[in-house]
């Protein structure tokens, strides 16, 4: 895992960061899979469509392409969302197809979602399909084959890898930047933003750690990762982060309750501020050069 792959900045120097969006709705978090029937999903209220509208506008003003990692069961019920990502200059990329962790699968099922939802993507959007990120960041120690049948399904990156210890996911020993795992040949592994504080690495690429921590503080830790490791940082947010609104289903723990609800009324300006204190582009176009 030594083969590190540095990015391109533009002619003036200036670093670009890559935007991504995980489209999901907010019932199919894994948070709260233990109070959410899967089989529930049809008949609940979706809030996608308003949502990434929401986020195409924003982008816009910003003049922002980004990278939409796009869940196939979304796809399906709304390819129109598919088509405005496309139409707007986007990347359109796979969450894989039901939003199952990488990690609960075997190897064929694995390799029956992401063929499923890159063929289904690839329909919808008339764009070929390069990038997937697992759901949950679910790649790591124990499961690394996923990366192999990521690259025989035609994949060319993947940013499934989150290098920190959680509870959910994590992969401490990961590379923090863009690397080859089983060399240049193979896949690109592009794992999600975190800023060198002593001995640790700190998240620093968004979702809940970008709603509850301190602006300034998110802002300061990608200038660092641009201007002292002159990289460009992997940032990530959901649609349902900008929506205070969403129905709030009961039963979950107070814990998740408490990560997924937090700051939600101050994510999108947020993300607009982002958008004015960075350069921003798709992740093909860094790290693939397309």
């Amino acid at each position: 895992m030594n083969d590190r792959l540095h990015p391109k900045a533009v002619a003036d120097a200036v670093i670009r960061n890559a935007m991504t969006i995980d489209v999901e709705d907010y019932f199919q978090v894994s948070a709260f899979a233990p109070v959410i029937d899967r089989d529930s999903w049809a008949g609940r209220e979706c809030r996608v469509e308003r949502n990434v509208d929401r986020i195409l506008a924003l982008l816009a003003r910003g003049n922002v392409h980004a990278t939409f990692f796009t869940l196939g069961w979304i796809a399906e019920r709304y390819p129109q969302v598919v088509r405005k990502i496309v139409a707007g200059g986007h990347e359109l990329a796979s969450h894989g197809y039901g939003h199952l962790r990488a990690s609960d699968q075997t190897r064929e099922e694995f390799r029956d979602d992401i063929t499923r939802s890159k063929a289904l993507l690839e329909d919808i959007g008339g764009q070929q399909v390069l990038g997937y990120r697992a759901p949950s960041f679910s790649i790591g120690t124990a499961n690394l084959w996923a990366l192999d049948v990521l690259q025989e399904a035609g994949y060319r990156y993947s940013s499934s890898i989150y290098p920190i210890q959680h509870d959910h996911y994590g992969m401490p020993d990961a590379p923090r930047f863009a690397f080859y795992p089983n060399g240049p040949d193979g896949l690109l592994e592009v794992p999600i933003t975190t800023v060198q504080v002593m001995q640790r690495k700190l998240p620093a690429g968004g979702g809940g750690y970008f709603r509850l921590l301190p602006y300034a503080l998110s802002r300061w830790m990608m200038e660092r990762v641009n201007q002292v490791d002159q990289q460009s940082a992997i940032f990530y947010f959901h649609p349902w982060e900008i929506d205070p609104g969403q129905p709030r289903p009961e039963g979950a723990s107070m814990k998740s309750r408490f990560r997924h609800y937090v700051n939600l009324d101050r994510m999108e300006g947020r993300i607009a501020q982002l958008t004015r204190d960075f350069k921003w582009d798709r992740m093909d176009r860094i790290f693939l050069g397309k």
